[in-house]
């Protein structure tokens, strides 16, 4: 079973980048998206090709989104907001359904709208896959440094509530493991967490220990989500003590092409599933010019 990960960075502009020439020449059973960038209506017709879509847009116009496409209707569908966008192949609707909706783990309420986390129970193997799109958050104040920033000084703000959501998501993702594996489910979390985990995930970490998303504290909090016995990080598995391979480049010119990236999306696997991954990696594309996203997907073959 091929499943992959990718922020699309805008579905419309992805699709103009070869979008769907990837999707039918890579062929994945299974596609966790983020950065979608569109309300349900605006989703391109037929650019998913035969796949079901499950899609949960969120509220804040142009941003965010993440959507899950499978080979065959999911099984169950789950949302923190409770609605999504269920479309079969062929389907243009935007008619969005009422979804069970899932306890929330104190703290991500704030977050429940923002089109941020969707969840599916696959009908073809014993899996519940969950796509994420996670905070970029920002630094605390003591690093905020006017005139050394891309962003305006905000004290601390967009620091503290990327804080705020790792708690929250902490506590919200041990839920669903336990939920998937009390269905005998093995879990999935993929997406763009905005957090590299090591030195081997950025290419000049050196420079980076100052910078959103690979501050040490997000780091440790990436720490304590993984272990043989919870979640695995099945691309570093592969690749063990090598730098990347990344996902994400600047758009800045050469940024690409001195692959100067950051590993930043990711398959988190239980144990179990993790076990069976027999190849990983990134589509990097052949050139700067070919780019479909500032991001790669990352796709991983399960022998299930």
């Amino acid at each position: 079973m091929r499943i992959a990960t990718f922020n699309i960075n805008g579905i419309r502009a992805a699709q103009r980048r070869g979008f769907e020439e990837w999707l039918l020449e890579r062929q994945p059973d299974v596609v966790a998206l983020q950065e979608v960038r569109a309300p349900a209506a605006a989703v391109p017709p037929g650019v998913f090709g035969k796949y079901h879509f499950s899609y949960e847009e969120g509220v804040l116009p142009g941003r965010n989104g993440v959507g899950i496409l499978t080979m065959h209707p999911p099984a169950a569908v789950r949302t923190w907001s409770g609605t999504a966008l269920v479309r079969t192949p062929g389907e243009d609707h935007s008619d969005l359904i009422t979804l069970e909706r899932v306890p929330l783990a104190r703290g991500l309420k704030e977050f429940a709208d923002e089109g941020r986390y969707i969840e599916v129970d696959l009908a073809d193997a014993p899996i519940t896959v969950a796509s994420l799109y996670l905070p970029k958050g920002g630094v605390p104040a003591h690093l905020q440094k006017p005139g050394r920033m891309r962003d305006e000084p905000d004290g601390g703000v967009r620091y503290a509530r990327k804080m705020r959501f790792l708690d929250a998501f902490a506590r919200q993702l041990g839920r669903s493991r336990r939920a998937a594996r009390a269905q005998g489910r093995e879990l999935l979390l993929m997406g763009d967490l905005n957090i590299a985990h090591t030195r081997y995930d950025v290419r000049n970490w050196r420079r980076s220990n100052q910078a959103e998303g690979f501050l040490p504290e997000e780091r440790e909090w990436l720490d304590s989500l993984l272990s043989p016995r919870t979640l695995v990080d099945v691309v570093r598995r592969h690749y063990p003590g090598v730098d990347g391979p990344y996902s994400w480049w600047s758009w800045i010119p050469g940024s690409f092409t001195r692959d100067v990236g950051w590993r930043i999306d990711y398959h988190l696997a239980t144990p179990g599933l993790a076990r069976t991954a027999v190849a990983a990696g990134t589509d990097r594309e052949p050139a700067e010019d070919r780019r479909m996203s500032d991001h790669a997907p990352v796709v991983v073959d399960y022998d299930i």
